[in-house]
């Protein structure tokens, strides 16, 4: 019988075996390859593109950031031609014979490839304002670093409206990465009146959200009932003692998108939170249906007196009343407006019905303007949007021109910014929810889908000319 080997010996084997296992391991681990840089620019411009999206034949998606850039990593691509098929809601490139849109490419590791394409639409898309990932694809270039991520990815439908010399920002439904259900009751943030420096790609808009004490993006107006809390009809007014209040309109959303009460609500410049004034409002057999309240994106002007009013409507007044917080208050002081349904397309091959949107009055045209989304547009039933101008307020508006267009997908609750721009610039500013609600079961969008986008229209555009006649 042999004697039993010292363990010293029966260690050392041991460790022979784990290195002669895990050495071709080792060896055949390689070195992140470099990605390849694909920039898409508008032609003639050459501004970024964002919201891009390039495919490959093999069904590999890849959407432009900010910044118009893609950081290609296909690793099996790499050194080969790759055909990509471009599209971009109002951006692309000319079909070939056999009706494909695309570029053919040669991508390879350090290689930065440049794809100009085409503008169709009039308004020139900026870039995207909320959500997560806005230079995800630059950032992985080292650029960009400077911008830091909010911890939301998406928010639906922006109220705006200036106050005690901010511009305060509000959003209804918010998703957030740890859930698939978010926050329902609103958010939040603060900016300067005038946010950007610039009107053109990359867009970088910084927003100063309300968190709670971890740091947390938070709800502002949850309001007593069951179901998600929407604000509109945001408006800054002065009470009896001169102090400027903010205030707006609730409303409780049940089974989806149910109304089952409305009424105001007040913020607590202490608290940072929007409190419930009153209610004027509540679904009933007797009452089934909301009766005319302050919603949608106001303006104020001033009557031949001098009075300030306030006029909500989306997109054009629906309702008026004194800009006091007296009057605001006050159901009996509300005075209903009777709004145009139709504008006549400006080339007068039919009438187009307004959904949603807003007005403001422009001092380059010296007219009101409006942007608004058609409702059941083509070639998406709530993603085309259109331009049109009027003497007054409450019209009469047209003719209309498109603007906007959507490939099957929805760009809904439009926002004209006219605080952004001097007020004798030819360049206006608007945003909208980007979302596959509504749409016929698009493939949604990576990052971009359920968040706001911001366009830029210049008034000096000869397009825009056929809805600028008296």
């Amino acid at each position: 019988m042999k004697p039993a080997k010292p363990l010293k010996f029966i260690l050392a084997a041991m460790v022979l075996i784990w290195r002669a296992l895990t050495a071709p391991c080792v060896a055949s681990a390689a070195e992140p390859q470099p990605l390849c840089r694909i920039e898409v620019v508008e032609e003639k411009t050459g501004w970024p593109v964002p919201l891009l999206e390039l495919s490959t034949t093999n069904h590999l998606r890849f959407v432009t950031d900010n910044a118009g850039v893609i950081a290609f990593d296909a690793t099996e691509l790499m050194g080969k031609e790759v055909w990509l098929n471009v599209r971009g809601h109002g951006y692309g490139v000319p079909a070939d014979g056999f009706g494909s849109r695309g570029r053919r490419i040669k991508p390879e590791p350090g290689k930065t490839i440049r794809i100009e394409v085409q503008r169709s639409n009039i308004a020139r898309r900026l870039g995207r304002i909320t959500g997560a990932g806005i230079f995800a694809e630059s950032q992985r270039f080292g650029e960009h670093q400077d911008w830091k991520e909010s911890g939301l990815v998406g928010q639906d439908s922006v109220q705006n409206v200036v106050h005690n010399g901010r511009l305060f920002w509000s959003w209804g439904d918010t998703s957030l990465t740890r859930y698939p259900l978010g926050i329902f009751h609103m958010t939040g943030a603060t900016t300067e009146v005038q946010p950007l420096d610039k009107f053109e790609p990359p867009l970088k808009l910084h927003l100063d959200y309300f968190r709670n004490e971890k740091g947390e993006i938070r709800q502002i107006a949850e309001m007593p009932g069951t179901g998600p809390t929407w604000l509109g009809g945001f408006a800054s007014v002065p009470d009896d003692a001169g102090k400027t209040r903010l205030v707006a309109t609730y409303t409780k959303i049940r089974n989806y998108l149910e109304a089952y009460e409305a009424g105001l609500c007040v913020w607590n410049e202490e608290k940072l939170q929007f409190e419930r004034l009153k209610i004027v409002w509540s679904k009933s057999t007797e009452s089934p249906k909301q009766p005319p309240i302050p919603l949608g994106h106001p303006i104020e002007i001033a009557d031949e007196a001098g009075q300030k009013w306030l006029l909500f409507g989306d997109p054009f007044p629906k309702l008026k009343c004194r800009a006091t917080f007296a009057d605001w208050q006050d159901p009996q002081s509300w005075q209903e407006l009777k709004p145009q349904d139709k504008v006549q397309a400006a080339d007068g091959s039919r009438e187009v019905k307004p959904h949603t949107g807003s007005i403001a009055w422009n001092k380059f045209r010296k007219r009101w303007v409006t942007v608004f989304m058609e409702a059941f547009g083509k070639p998406s039933p709530f993603g085309e949007l259109w331009y049109a101008e009027a003497d007054e307020p409450t019209g009469p508006w047209g003719p209309a021109v498109k603007v906007l267009t959507h490939d099957n997908y929805t760009f809904y609750n439009p926002r004209l910014h006219p605080e952004f721009t001097p007020a004798d610039s030819p360049i206006m500013l608007f945003e909208g929810t980007y979302t596959a609600e509504f749409a016929d079961h698009p493939e949604k969008t990576p990052r971009y889908d359920y968040n706001q986008i911001l366009y830029r229209l210049d008034l000096d555009d000869p397009q825009l000319e056929p809805a600028q006649k008296k």
